[in-house]
């Protein structure tokens, strides 16, 4: 538990190769299913400050209550994840905290000091979030985002379809 952010909600991984992340996800650990989306829109996006147009596949499952996120960038698009995998890095790459006041906790979190890497909003004004620079080793970047919209319900019904899944239909697709 984080005395500033809270409970850890998920687990980020950037990787290569999205469909062998998922593959082993469920072949060697059973964490399904994967909800995944092939071309996440954004409706902007910065790296810090500056515009980036990045694209991006992600793919998300639950293992208990904690969410389990794959991302793997498309493109050159400068962003966190690029910079992470430059650095020769693939795997855990952040933790993220989820509220449904999320000006509150990102205006608390400048106040602290930690500065933006990236951050973006998919789907309207709720589906905001943000990455602060805060990796002082691979997976240690922070992530809040809000879940006070469509989002949150959308992670709630991923995490009820986890909680009783029999292996059947591993990777659905999101359109």
């Amino acid at each position: 538990m984080s005395r500033i952010f809270g409970a850890v909600c998920q687990n980020g991984y950037v990787v290569r190769d999205i469909h062998a992340a998922m593959d082993h996800w469920v072949r060697v650990l059973g964490v399904g299913p994967w909800y995944f989306i092939e071309e996440v829109k954004t409706d902007w996006f910065r790296h810090r400050g500056q515009p980036s147009d990045v694209k991006m596949s992600i793919a998300l499952a639950n293992s208990g209550d904690l969410q389990i996120e794959l991302i793997q960038q498309t493109n050159d698009a400068p962003s966190m994840y690029r910079e992470f995998l430059d650095a020769g890095h693939e795997g855990l790459q952040h933790m993220s905290y989820w509220t449904r006041d999320y000006q509150g906790l990102y205006d608390k979190a400048l106040s602290l000091g930690y500065r933006v890497g990236h951050e973006g909003q998919i789907g309207g004004p709720q589906g905001r979030f943000a990455y602060f620079d805060t990796q002082a080793h691979p997976g240690t970047v922070v992530e809040i985002s809000d879940i006070s919209g469509g989002k949150g319900a959308f992670f709630e019904h991923i995490r009820n379809k986890a909680r009783d899944w029999d292996g059947s239909n591993p990777v659905r697709p999101v359109k």
